[in-house]
């Protein structure tokens, strides 16, 4: 069995009694000690089974999936962290696979393809369909290749999600935290996971079109830092088209009929004016933003030679230390 004493894994739950005991059993069969639960101040008895289970567990101070993970890093000392939902959609028997290339060093931030593996009657055509739209937004807008970011199975080190700026408070979370990643260069990987159907006796805290819909306005919302182009340009774009058909319409009125239209033709002329100022606005952010990236990758070679150079320099020092002695 691996060692996995560096490894916390941290469960947020909402009214999942059903299923919280056999998912804590579970990661305790596969040598995990550290259990972690905090609850969204569940009213069927979540925390009493969680806690006769051998977890740990805070009841969170403010509510949303998303604020539950953020106050969770309060409480978490190990050095790796494996997230999943306590609804028994995700198997423990999967956390080796997710850890893999986290322990490896290949990855610090790894996401669970439900896709590859999913059981029959998971996920209804309407979720399946909203996931697709999602990760093809994801994929266009930040420019990574397509993930499954909407996977409530992650692991990640400490260290990287301390550099993230995380603010939602619900189910988008696990969208901002792949942006996130994007946004300061940390290496992200996703493998291969089963998906379960949800147990009868276990009912979703989510939303799709409430949820879906806030999700898809949170990914365009932090396209504002990350591709600021797609950002601005989107509206300019439509600002310049709407303000070009009201111009057109104007202009065949004129020249077929010799109808003005002045007040239609000032409209086009501030949506043309607005949309075309917010192109070039998009544009100089898109420059600068680029330019911040460079720079902070520099930054980050002068660091890693800096680190490299002192740890060679170290080490020359005890080799002459133990010349010294040994002579």
């Amino acid at each position: 069995m691996a060692d996995y004493r560096d490894v916390c894994v941290l469960i947020p739950t909402l009214n999942e009694a059903a299923t919280i005991g056999e998912v804590i059993d579970g990661f305790r069969e596969q040598g995990f000690d550290d259990v972690l639960v905090v609850d969204g101040d569940s009213t069927d008895g979540t925390r009493e089974t969680a806690e006769e289970r051998g977890a740990r567990v805070v009841v969170q101070s403010g509510s949303g999936k998303g604020q539950a993970i953020q106050e969770a890093m309060d409480y978490v000392d190990r050095e790796h962290v494996l997230m999943l939902d306590g609804d028994g959609t995700y198997r423990p028997e999967d956390a080796p696979t997710m850890l893999e290339p986290l322990l490896s060093g290949d990855a610090e931030h790894v996401i669970g393809n439900r896709f590859a593996d999913m059981e029959e009657g998971a996920m209804t055509r309407l979720n399946q369909f909203g996931n697709g739209i999602i990760d093809r937004a994801f994929h266009y807008i930040h420019g990574e290749k397509r993930y499954d970011v909407l996977s409530g199975y992650r692991a990640f080190t400490r260290d990287s999600v301390d550099r993230l700026r995380l603010e939602s408070e619900g189910f988008g979370i696990e969208t901002e935290l792949a942006v996130e990643c994007v946004k300061n260069g940390i290496v992200m990987a996703e493998v291969s996971i089963a998906y379960l159907a949800r147990p009868e006796s276990s009912e979703t805290n989510l939303h799709p079109l409430w949820d879906g819909g806030r999700i898809i306005l949170t990914l365009y919302r932090l396209a504002k830092t990350n591709n600021p182009l797609f950002y601005f340009g989107s509206v300019g774009a439509t600002g310049v088209l709407v303000g070009g058909v009201l111009a057109a319409y104007v202009g065949v009125e004129w020249f077929t009929r010799s109808v003005s239209h002045e007040v239609i033709a000032v409209v086009s002329a501030f949506f043309l004016l607005f949309g075309v100022q917010l192109l070039i606005f998009g544009v100089l952010s898109d420059m600068i933003v680029s330019l911040h990236r460079e720079q902070m990758h520099r930054m980050d070679r002068i660091e890693t030679e800096r680190r490299n150079r002192a740890e060679a320099d170290r080490r020359e020092a005890a080799e002459a230390e133990t010349d010294g002695s040994g002579d």
